[in-house]
């Protein structure tokens, strides 16, 4: 769950990040395969057969059809052109991310394109770091932010949000646990989360509940990527990260293991899409474009495609739902 501004994790772009190129040398097997291909089961976390770039081989999704009604609701300003600039922190398997072949893949990029295609719309996706999305969407830079974004009442109260899947946080650590923790026993610990996700919030709270009970601070280590909070954890210099159920889920695949997720997730609530608000029917439209893409099978394929635990599917999508 990328919380109020957005608490996200997982998932390495060698592109995006050319900085890193130096250490990867340095790094484990299993730390350079998540950052080539991200992260994944055996690879990606599809569940299909991948190609060394960790986004699937098999499990295509077909094209949805238009749906004129709910096309002829997109505004005219950004339908003109005929796509949808999409803001999106592309540093997050399985739900978005850039494979080895610099491919921008995941699961918010495929249900992200079914649901242009409902509009008869294009969505070109733009990279950009997860903390100043929403204030690119504000200022028109973009027409849409699509990228594992946590609704809550705060979020809502600046942009229009449309559910589409439901997350919560989990706790990852080294194989076996070797310090054998759990999320309330953290005080004193080096925890990895990303910048600006809900996860940062959290683990706030929880180092403040440590001193008062006269415990050490958990040592909250923040990270632009969450690539670079995947390998903080696999190269041992922090004793766990805390990031979305998905992304947890998807580095414990991806390096075969090497990951391991501590109990169950917490604080579950559902993923928005985005939207400027006073964007006429533009929210109705993509919600209406959701909900057709449930009831027709193809948002079950794309969870199945990515691996995702099909408890987090939503049957009804909404727009600014009470949180």
């Amino acid at each position: 769950m990328r919380g109020l501004t957005r608490y996200d994790l997982l998932g390495v772009t060698i592109v995006a990040r050319a900085t890193h190129l130096k250490a990867l040398a340095l790094l484990p097997t299993f730390a350079l395969v998540g950052l080539t291909v991200a992260c994944g089961s055996g690879g990606n976390g599809s569940g299909g057969t991948q190609p060394s770039g960790g986004a699937p081989a098999a499990q295509e999704i077909p094209a949805a059809t238009k749906d004129a009604a709910l096309a002829a609701m997109v505004p005219a300003d950004i339908a003109g052109d005929g796509k949808i600039i999409v803001g999106q922190d592309q540093t997050y398997p399985p739900n978005e991310f850039v494979d080895s072949t610099g491919k921008v893949v995941g699961f918010d990029v495929d249900l992200g394109n079914a649901i242009g295609q409902k509009l008869g719309l294009t969505m070109e996706y733009q990279n950009a770091d997860f903390s100043g999305i929403l204030a690119g969407l504000a200022a028109s830079k973009y027409e849409l932010a699509m990228s594992s974004f946590t609704v809550n009442a705060e979020r809502e109260q600046t942009v229009d949000m449309v559910t589409y899947y439901s997350a919560g946080t989990s706790l990852g650590v080294l194989k076996g646990n070797p310090e054998n923790l759990s999320p309330d026993t953290l005080c004193g610990k080096n925890l990895a989360v990303q910048k600006g996700t809900v996860q940062v919030d959290d683990a706030t709270a929880r180092s403040e509940a440590c001193t008062k009970a006269g415990k050490p601070a958990i040592n909250i280590q923040q990270f632009q990527a969450q690539t670079d909070v995947n390998l903080q954890l696999t190269t041992k210099r922090s004793d766990a990260m805390l990031a979305d159920s998905p992304v947890v889920d998807y580095a414990v695949k991806q390096t075969d293991g090497a990951v391991e997720v501590v109990g169950k997730p917490y604080d579950t609530a559902p993923y928005g899409i985005a939207l400027k608000k006073g964007a006429g029917q533009f929210p109705q439209a993509v919600q209406g474009a959701v909900q057709a893409l449930i009831n027709d099978g193809t948002y079950a394929k794309i969870i199945a495609k990515w691996n995702l635990n099909a408890a987090g599917a939503i049957q009804k999508s909404e727009v600014n739902p009470a949180v």
